[in-house]
Parts: C-alpha cells; structure tokens; sequence
C-alpha cells in the first residue's frame, strides 16, 4: 500500500495494476463537426494560456464548466484550463501568475490591469487516489492537523474528506476525480476537439446532471459538492436540466458533512449560490431537494424570506444585474436579508429611550453578532452593510448641507438603491425615492431650488399643525396660617409657559414668586412725594 502511494506521488503506474479497460473512463476525441462549439465563444486569454503551455510541450486544454456552457452554446463567464505542467513550470512561463492554494495548488495568470483584468485559472492533472487508505489520513480537520498536513500532498480526514490533493497524474485519472460529468470535459481550442472520458456530451444532451463514481463516496470527499449540486441544478434549470435521481438521492443525508467544512469557505459557496444570476432558481431548488435548512445558517435566513416582497424584489434584482452583465455587490443583498432583523432591533432601543444614532449602530451590532459572526462580519463586507444602513434615516432629511454631502458619499448609489427598493414595495413613500433620483442628476442651481421648496413645504407643515404646548398643572396650594397658599396660587401662572424639558424639574420644587409691580401714587408726577399713609 505504501510503495503504492509512493508511486502515485512521483507519477508512477504501477505494472499490471490494472488501469482496466474503464477504470478512469473510455476516452473519446468528439470533433467539431459532432460538438459544434462555436469558436467566436472562447475567450481570447484562455486561448492564449493553452498555446502557450502546447508550445512549450505541455498537453493543455480548456477544461470544466466553460466546456459545458460552450456545447449548451452559452459564454462562459470564466476560463479554466488544465494541463500537465507543474503549478512551478506554469508560472514560469506567464510574466504575470501566481501560485495560490493549500488544498488544491492552482495558478492564477492574469491578463490586463485595474478593473479590466482577467484571472484564467491553471490547474495540473491530479491522480486518483484511493481516499480510505489509512496512511493518508489525519485524525482532526483542516485547523486542528495543520502541523500533521504540513508538507503533505495528500490527505483526508477521518470521514474521508480531502484536505490535500497535490498528486499530480494522467489526463484520464483528472477527468475521474472531478466531480460531475459534464464538468469533466476538455477542450483544445487549437485543434477544435473535445475529450471526454465519462459520456458527458451525452448528458448534456440528455440534460442530465450525474456524478462520477459513487455519489455518496464523493460527497464525503467534499461535502462542498452538494451545493454546486444545487447551483447547477440551478443554473441549468433554465434549459432544462435535472439532478439524476441517484446522484440526487444521498443530498439531505449527506449535508451534515458540511459542519465540518471551514466557515468562510462555506460563505463563499453561499455567495456563489446567490450572485451567480440564479438566486431565485436556487431557493427553488433547495426547496424541491429538501435541503431548504441546514446547510448554512445564513442562508437559510434568506430562503426563509425569500417569499417576502422586499427580499424577493432583492434577489430579483441581483439576477437582472448579473443578466445584464453588471457588478453586484454582496454587502447589497444581505442588507437586503438582514434590513429586517436591524428594524426590530432599532425599534426595541428606540422603545427604550435610547438616541436614535447610536441605537442604529448598537443594533447593527447586534445583527452582525447573531446572524454573520466572525466569517465576515468585521471586514469590508460588514463596513459596507453599516453604510448602507445608516444611510438610510438620513434620506429623511432633505435641508440643510444633508443631501450635498449624501450625494458626494463612496455607498451613495448603493443607499439610494436600497431606498428605491424599500419605495417599491411601499416601506417608504415613492416620492422620497423620486426625489433623491432627481437630486443626484440635478445641477447646483436645481438641487438648491429642491432643497428651498422642502424648506417651504416644511413651513407649511409646521403652520397646519402647529406643536401642541403641554402645561404644566397648578401646584396644590397648601393651607398655612402664614397665608403662603395666597403665594403660591399667586405664583402659580409664571409655571403656565415652561418647555416640555422643564416639567420635570418644576414638579415638586418651590415655584419662584412673581415680582410685583409698584404703582405710582396717583395724581403724583416724576419726583412728587409719597402719599401720606392713612391715619
């Protein structure tokens, strides 16, 4: 078993030892003529990534879902590619690619600059190792073995998970370790051919989603494939395609595997799930494959509340942007999701008399703590949510230097967007909306006349419905053979005209005196003498 591994590590078939006839599939070499993938389809960087790696005699091909969104006759939103080449011989080959990756070693060659650029993955043939061999194993999980992973190339935990696949090998024995059938062609763009070992041109055809090898054995390998399970299925439903039945079956069982997946790689595959322009097909299909709770805990907030207007209008609206070719951000749609938790909670800290401010952020906190942790909560993501939220009661106020320095503000457009969407499912009134999108467009001198006419219509306001005086009730006057009772009930009219803020100091204290005025005697001028007192 051990000389067996060795082998497998330095690349080595052992003699006799049945590569069978189909062990790693049959392969076959499909012509353009059979495929039709339109050439116009391939991406120029991907192309040019494979003629590199042939020139410098390495096999490379396009591999995996490109493969697939080509025969479908899609664009594929990204290129990967495969090849013979070591991760070191493909970087040195590009002037600009970079190793990344414990777990899986891959390159990343990038084209352009800034926001233009492109990453076109790299990935080396790995082997197919036998995952229940016991001197592969570790006996804890990613964190708790990371002195036992070091330097190795290979490994699983004890539930057969793999924490490490860095044994490199032949095409045939890649194409197997893949997960699903369409996902395991390749591509040569030079030659125009397709290889495909394990029938998945025909399941493309027969729109069918089926797994390599047994279902259940490779859902322990990765519990991460039951949610491209489900984001597949989502993508492809659009044209048609279904989860075969015994690749289905093992799903719900399989999910508690993925406790054991680490927290922030578990949010990537969420966002995945959510940002990919499949938001509201996934929900249907986590729904219809019973796995509508229990995979992540956030994400099962979101299909929860998926059927409310202001979510569903979210997710909506992340589609049509993806559709449309344009950025989403996921600071967006989980202030969306999570909008619903930080009212209650601001609700429940303005009840108790807290400042309004610092109640939004106490119950952003909140939020933050209970539903996203420390995955990403404290980064970049949770700083944008926190902008987007607080924007939002400063949209009320439409005088002043507000709405200049709100215009002017980084998150502005992603605030005002998630004010038009609380307008269009009537949480707040359309022509707040309408008036923000005005202002935004305005020029200065508009956007001062805008600011002058809500001034006026406040005015308005303020003299239909002028602001009720509280007053604050008489003292009872106390009874006392010094006549003080006549004091206070004289004194008492000074308390009629005190600020709300001042009721309560009035109560319960001594109410100050009024000075009485002194009359002048009469018929006396300036300087005449004071009458003479009464005899």
């Amino acid at each position: 078993m051990i000389k067996k591994f060795i082998d497998k590590l330095l690349g080595k078939a052992a003699p006799g030892a049945g590569r069978g006839k189909n062990r790693f599939g049959k392969r076959e070499d499909v012509p353009a003529s059979e495929h039709r993938i339109d050439p116009e389809l391939v991406d120029r960087r991907a192309t040019e990534v494979v003629r590199t790696l042939q020139q410098a005699g390495y096999e490379a091909y396009i591999v995996g879902g490109a493969v697939r969104d080509l025969l479908l006759g899609l664009k594929p939103k990204d290129f990967d590619v495969a090849t013979n080449a070591t991760p070191e011989q493909v970087k040195g080959l590009f002037r600009r690619a970079f190793i990344i990756g414990k777990r899986f070693r891959i390159v990343h060659v990038v084209h352009g600059r800034g926001r233009e650029h492109e990453v076109i993955e790299v990935s080396t043939f790995r082997a197919y190792l036998d995952n229940t061999a016991i001197e592969q194993q570790v006996s804890g999980n990613e964190k708790t073995s990371r002195a036992a992973l070091a330097g190795m190339q290979h490994a699983v935990d004890a539930s057969g998970r793999v924490l490490r696949d860095n044994v490199w090998g032949p095409q045939d024995e890649d194409a197997t370790r893949r997960d699903f059938t369409i996902n395991a062609m390749y591509y040569d763009p030079a030659t125009q051919v397709v290889v495909d070992y394990h029938k998945g041109i025909q399941d493309a055809r027969k729109k069918v989603i089926r797994m390599i090898g047994d279902p259940a054995t490779r859902y322990r390998e990765d519990p991460v494939r039951i949610i491209r399970a489900v984001r597949f299925a989502a993508k492809l439903s659009g044209v048609g395609f279904t989860i075969e039945p015994k690749t289905a079956a093992p799903l719900v069982q399989s999910q508690t595997l993925l406790a054991d997946v680490p927290q922030s790689r578990m949010f990537d595959e969420m966002l995945k799930l959510l940002q990919t322009g499949h938001a509201i097909a996934t929900i249907e299909q986590l729904k219809k494959l019973g796995l509508a709770t229990g995979i992540y805990p956030l994400l099962d907030v979101v299909v929860e509340r998926a059927g409310t207007s202001f979510v569903s209008a979210a997710l909506a609206d992340t589609d049509r942007r993806v559709g449309e070719g344009k950025p989403v951000a996921p600071s967006f749609l989980l202030a969306c999701v999570l909008w619903q938790d930080v009212k209650t909670q601001w609700d429940r800290r303005l009840a108790q008399r807290e400042h309004p401010f610092p109640a939004l952020q106490g119950a952003i906190d909140d939020v933050f703590d209970q539903r996203i942790g420390d995955v990403s909560g404290r980064g970049k993501l949770a700083a944008d949510m926190r902008e987007i939220w607080v924007m939002q009661p400063r949209f009320e106020k439409r005088v002043g230097t507000t709405p200049f320095s709100m215009v002017t503000h980084l998150r502005f457009r992603a605030g005002f967007d998630f004010l038009r969407l609380r307008a269009d499912v009537g949480e707040v009134d359309e022509a707040l909306a309408d008036w923000w999108q005005e202002f935004q467009l305005a020029d200065e001198a508009r956007r001062e006349d805008m600011i002058d006419q809500v001034r006026e219509e406040q005015k308005q306001r303020a003299r239909k419905n002028p602001p009720v005086v509280r007053r604050v009730p008489k003292p009872a006057a106390p009874a006392d053979e010094s006549g003080a009772a006549a004091a206070s009930g004289a004194a008492a009219p000074a308390a009629d005209g005190l600020p709300d803020d001042a009721e309560g100091s009035a109560e319960g204290s001594a109410v100050k005196k009024r000075r009485r005025r002194r009359r002048k005697p009469s018929g006396g001028g300036e300087g005449a003498p004071p009458a003479a007192p009464d005899a």
